[in-house]
């Protein structure tokens, strides 16, 4: 299987040097990964070192707690498109989730979704903060709200797990007949993880450790 059209390379913990983007872009290039993910404050650079090829940038907004105003996550989003982003991240209110204010949830989706016109919107669930039952609702939000992706985690739970198995499968029974697509991410280090996600409906890989998942790659 050729993991490196799954792959998101990614980049996004706060003491981040250039140094180590300008690494990552270059692993993206050398081993042909499907797109990289980073912060937005860095997607100009990334346009830079990445023009000319078919890699997709990557940005997240209202990361990583999801807490912030709906139109400061549109404008996150309106600002890293204009810098040069293919695709946006954007993380749910998980509050708004757990309040079973479902309205509010969708609403939220929904203003992002609007800024980002065309480009595709990936909707970060957080899967460790939720019930399998609230796994279900969130990923009925996303086809209500017209997004492309549903995506499991940042990443940044403490003593989070990430992207599991059971959940993909969950989400993916779910998802399966709407056109929304699923982004696993969140402590994926082996090869076998990442086929496993794969082959339970994942058609996205966000992780720090692709390299290594391609170097093993046959």
């Amino acid at each position: 299987m050729d993991l490196a059209k799954y792959i998101e390379h990614t980049l996004l913990k706060q003491n981040a040097t250039q140094e180590e983007l300008i690494n990552l872009f270059e692993e993206a290039k050398k081993y042909h990964f499907k797109g990289v993910c980073i912060n937005g404050v860095n997607v100009k650079l990334a346009k830079e070192y990445l023009r000319n090829t078919d890699i997709k940038i990557v940005t997240v907004v209202g990361f990583p707690l999801g807490a912030c105003k709906s139109e400061v996550k549109a404008f996150e989003a309106s600002k890293a498109i204009l810098d040069g982003a293919d695709e946006i991240d954007m993380v749910i209110n998980v509050q708004s989730i757990k309040d079973k204010n479902f309205e509010f949830t969708q609403k939220d989706i929904e203003t992002v979704k609007h800024a980002c016109g065309k480009i595709p919107l990936k909707v970060i669930i957080e899967t460790d903060l939720l019930t399998k039952e609230e796994i279900v609702k969130a990923c009925e939000i996303i086809i209500k709200s017209k997004a492309d992706f549903a995506k499991t985690s940042t990443g940044f739970v403490k003593n989070g797990i990430g992207a599991k198995p059971e959940d993909i499968e969950l989400m993916y029974d779910v998802l399966k007949d709407s056109g929304v697509k699923i982004k696993a991410s969140g402590g994926i280090k082996t090869r076998e993880q990442a086929i496993t996600l794969i082959n339970k409906g994942a058609e996205r890989l966000g992780t720090s450790s692709g390299v290594k998942l391609v170097s093993l790659d046959s």
